[in-house]
């Protein structure tokens, strides 16, 4: 079985303001706001959803293969993934561009305002995975990325009978609705958080039963409320894991997949799975950056094992 890690490729520049942003937000004033924030500091990190989904995998034991087009400026990067566990043999590299480029403003109370600049991800819809043999045995990770080649991708999986993790996130507002519906029609899964979530519902026209009707399950993330796994009309409420050593929210919903998912491939109950996605969620949390944080697949159950009860069905984590 393979996984295959489809998104965005890109560096972070994560800034930090010492303030709040509401705090300069005139309400009455909303059509013509003009903002700048001086910030103390600044720092470049490896992200993308893709590869941050694809980093934790590999933590937790899994060798998920990367799909995604990059600039002239990833050879570090890329040697850095592989010496992670994570393949890269289904990236491009484009000349003559940059590889995508992620801009996060994060005020005191973990707030954010980003901009994204796309670079080379612009061509990874020229990619397909037609050509790289699966089967429907495999999964493929769909997450935010060219508009385009995410449309392309939901389409051939469902071509070749390949069953898809559909995660949309920021593009709900690039995609068109038809494009989305599909894109959830067609899924084995939909992940998303919860103001996103009713973004969906908004544009496509679909209600809540709708959704969850055409998946095999929902998950929808809620920050510090924790996350809801839903199996039709069954829920499974996951918790968050606590933690006072909160600093950056940036990449901890990527996170929260790749643990969700490594439950999923060791076939762990509706539960377990969530908790394992809280978990590796808090790990990214308690790191400045997307691919900061380490653990062992030892450590990660010893510290699963202090908020949450699995009855012993991770040592089958510790023991592949």
């Amino acid at each position: 079985m393979s996984i295959i890690c489809t998104g965005s490729i890109a560096y972070d520049y994560l800034m930090s303001f010492p303030g709040y942003f509401k705090d300069h937000i005139i309400p009455e004033k909303l059509d013509s706001i003009s903002l700048s924030f001086l910030v103390d500091s600044m720092v470049r990190q490896r992200g993308g959803t893709a590869p941050n989904i694809a980093f934790t995998l590999a933590l937790l034991g899994e060798s998920p293969k990367l799909m995604g087009t990059v600039g002239q400026d990833f050879e570090d990067y890329g040697s850095w993934l592989e010496a992670q566990g994570v393949d890269i043999s289904l990236v491009k590299r484009i000349e003559d561009v940059f590889t995508a480029s992620f801009f996060a403003n994060t005020d005191l109370s973990n707030n954010q305002i980003a901009s994204f600049y796309t670079g080379a991800m612009a061509y990874s819809k020229d990619l397909s995975l037609k050509h790289i043999n699966l089967t429907e045995d495999d999964l493929v990770l769909i997450s935010p990325n060219d508009p385009e080649a995410m449309c392309k991708y939901a389409s051939e999986c469902n071509d070749l009978n390949v069953p898809y993790l559909y995660d949309p996130g920021q593009q709900v507002v690039r995609n068109s609705p038809d494009e989305i519906r599909q894109g959830i029609i067609h899924a084995q899964s939909l992940f998303i958080n919860d103001y996103e979530y009713e973004l969906i519902q908004k544009h496509t026209g679909m209600t809540d039963e709708e959704i969850r009707e055409a998946v095999d399950y929902v998950v929808i993330t809620c920050g510090r409320s924790g996350a809801d796994v839903w199996v039709k009309d069954e829920n499974y409420h996951i918790p968050i894991v606590e933690t006072d050593r909160r600093t950056d929210p940036t990449g901890v919903g990527d996170a929260f997949r790749s643990g969700f998912v490594r439950g999923k491939m060791l076939d762990l109950d509706w539960q377990t799975c969530g908790q394992m996605g809280s978990l590796a969620a808090t790990y990214c949390l308690e790191k400045q950056g997307t691919q900061n944080h380490r653990f062992t697949r030892v450590e990660f159950v010893q510290r699963y094992r202090k908020f949450f009860n699995d009855n012993g069905a991770l040592d089958a984590l510790i023991e592949e």
